[in-house]
């Protein structure tokens, strides 16, 4: 795993290595790919890097109804053969796919950091993530032998199986934040299962799955299997909603428009079909008395301001038992103090700028509003950006007190680098409030008294849960060893990407019976 700094020097050589050579590929024309093709769309848009405003990642394709009816087409097309595929072929493709990531997981790694402004260590992650997400995509299906279960029959002659079987085409809508992983891994999920995909990356970030779309190609997934298209603005979503090719979404994003694109699909397809919601949170941390609190000092560090915050699994609100209240304060500022904000193709850097102006200014809006609800700004508060930026846009690590339950810092997902601290007693106030939001994904707990841990295991509605995670409180799933299911407005399906029953939501049974009578 990629997931903490590797003891081998060598990595930092090879990762510095494989920076220069992408930053010498930046600035480049991309298409999109469509049935194998390099597809141009008649307008295109460009983007640029948030670690340098003025350095381009790229030019790429708005793509519209044209380009965008081409790839449900082409990938209905070969959907009849890619589903009649053997499993075990389409998994061989599919860890082909993992192979290569790994192959490039440098030059991969790399890309991440110029695309959204990842540390090393985060983007290296990252890579990881994803060809550990393909490979156990690979080992579910083999340990249910390719979803085919025989079922008791009234004779021995008879033959009757439930067998699950793909949809159709599938669009892949994926966020900035997390700009490989969590594309590859839902596309890599709805191909393994034999569906055919339409994959469209965040305009912010869109070069990491333009080259996943390649690697999948090369692996031997057929053309047209898998496509990728690019755009800004809604409209690819307008598309996909009115589209009768379309046989099922995975949406990663916001609450907003996760629920706008649901209703959107809902209304317009001529039948019930799946839509699978991965979305934001509010995430909470309790911290009892009975915490070891510098590890949950150094646990709520990293989950609350690692990649400046732009998780949607990111610690947001603290509850902190009255009597270790002062004591955990001084304590997490002490340590928020040693997170080094900078370039983050630097090494030894913590966190690094934030993917652009709006989120800038949504965090200094966050910083007045707790000013002028009579709160207490802890540590931090401060945006900057400027010369001394090469244009970056920066918010230091900042923690807030002394606000209100129902304030909006303590219900809305904020994507910047702010945990608030509020007190409780007891560990059942601490639960409650922990509770209280209509969001589900992850919630932590701190504390060395195993009766409390059960309790809070017990009753907490979230989808993913840790006790005493010293490196991300309530960060850090992976794939087969905790799953990543949110629960209320943070997901749809309460199937968590790489657990055992994720593929589940890309098939659909089919009851099979064979009589000889």
């Amino acid at each position: 795993m990629y997931t903490s700094r590797p003891e081998d020097p060598g990595i930092d050589r090879k990762y510095e290595e494989a920076l220069v050579a992408a930053e010498s590929q930046l600035g480049q024309v991309h298409p999109a790919r469509v049935a194998g093709e390099e597809i141009h769309a008649r307008e295109t848009f460009t983007v640029w890097s948030p670690i340098e405003p003025t350095l381009k990642t790229g030019t790429f394709q708005q793509c519209g109804m044209a380009e965008t009816g081409a790839a449900i087409l082409a990938a209905d097309e070969v959907y009849a053969c890619w589903s009649q595929t053997p499993w075990v072929a389409r998994c061989a493709c599919i860890e082909a796919a993992a192979d290569r990531m790994e192959e490039e997981i440098f030059g991969l790694a790399a890309l991440i950091t110029l695309e959204c402004a990842k540390t090393r260590n985060e983007a290296l992650a990252e890579v990881g993530e994803a060809m550990a997400l393909l490979r156990y995509h690979t080992s579910v299906i083999r340990d249910n032998d390719g979803f085919r279960r025989s079922m008791p029959a009234d004779t021995e002659t008879d033959r009757y199986e439930s067998v699950l079987r793909p949809y159709g085409a599938w669009a892949v809508i994926s966020p900035f934040n997390f700009p490989l992983v969590l594309g590859a891994g839902a596309a890599a999920a709805a191909l393994i299962t034999g569906n055919t995909v339409i994959m469209k990356p965040a305009s912010a970030a869109p070069l990491s799955m333009l080259t996943f779309c390649q690697i999948l190609e090369e692996a031997g997934v057929p053309a047209g299997a898998a496509n990728c298209i690019t755009g800004s603005g809604p409209a690819f979503g307008k598309i996909i909603s009115r589209s009768p090719g379309i046989a099922g979404v995975t949406f990663t994003g916001s609450r907003d428009a996760g629920m706008w694109l649901r209703q959107e699909f809902t209304t317009h397809q001529p039948y019930p079909k799946p839509v699978i919601l991965e979305l934001g949170s509010k995430n909470p941390c309790i911290v009892t008395a009975q915490a070891d609190l510098k590890k949950a000092a150094e646990g709520v560090c990293r989950g609350a301001f690692g990649f400046s915050g732009q998780k949607c699994s990111a610690t947001s609100r603290v509850y902190v038992e009255e009597a270790v209240f002062p004591a955990f304060a001084d304590i997490l500022a002490d340590r928020a103090t040693r997170c080094t904000t900078g370039d983050p193709r630097e090494k030894g850097v913590f966190t690094g700028p934030l993917i652009n102006r709006e989120a800038r200014e949504r965090f200094d809006a966050a910083v007045a509003s707790v000013s002028a609800a009579v709160g207490e700004v802890l540590l931090g508060g401060r945006s900057f950006s400027g010369k001394e930026t090469h244009g970056a846009h920066f918010a230091e690590p900042t923690i807030v007190t002394g606000i209100p339950h129902d304030h909006p810092v303590m219900k809305n997902e904020l994507f910047v680098p702010l945990v608030a601290l509020a007190v409780y007693n007891g560990i059942e106030e601490g639960i409650r409030l922990a509770n209280d939001t209509e969001y589900g994904l992850t919630a932590g707990i701190f504390s060395e008294d195993p009766a409390e841990v059960e309790t809070f295991f017990s009753r907490i509605r979230f989808g993913v849960c840790y006790a005493n995670r010293k490196d991300g409180a309530t960060t850090g799933g992976w794939p087969e060893y905790q799953s990543f299911s949110g629960w209320n407005s943070s997901g749809s399906t309460g199937r968590g990407v790489g657990g055992p029953y994720y593929l589940l939501s890309y098939m659909r049974e089919q009851a099979q019976t064979r009589l000889t009578g």
